[in-house]
């Protein structure tokens, strides 16, 4: 008698022509650790508060920071990592920096994400 976990099978047996399909449909690999990378983004709650933030409207650092409630540069931080992911963009305007989110995907994911965490 083998000791299997319950996510385990009892028998090792690899359907081959299923492996292949399912390997033909993966993305390729950059895309991939890009999807990962975004997912890593998300993985801090101060993100997702930011993000949550942008969904509706645009805000400067200022106003992210004290929606948020962590510091300036804190938040200038986690809006560098997110834009060079291309999660959020940014707009200058005068002296003003403001940041929005880079697309409607983003705000998709953010959407299906909530509604997910309510089930």
């Amino acid at each position: 008698m083998t000791n299997t976990s319950e996510n385990e099978c009892e028998v090792r047996a690899v359907n081959n022509e299923l492996v292949e399909m399912s390997k033909k449909r993966l993305p390729p690999d950059e895309n991939i650790f890009l999807l990962s990378e975004t997912f890593n983004a998300l993985a801090d709650s101060n993100r997702v508060k930011i993000l949550l933030a942008l969904k509706s409207q645009e805000l400067c650092v200022c106003d992210i920071a004290a929606i948020t409630g962590i510091s300036d540069s804190a938040t200038s931080q986690h809006l560098r990592l997110l834009r060079t992911l291309h999660i959020v963009k940014r707009r200058k305007e005068g002296r003003m920096m403001y940041y929005s989110l880079s697309d409607d995907h983003i705000r998709n994911l953010l959407e299906i994400s909530l509604e997910h965490t309510s089930h």
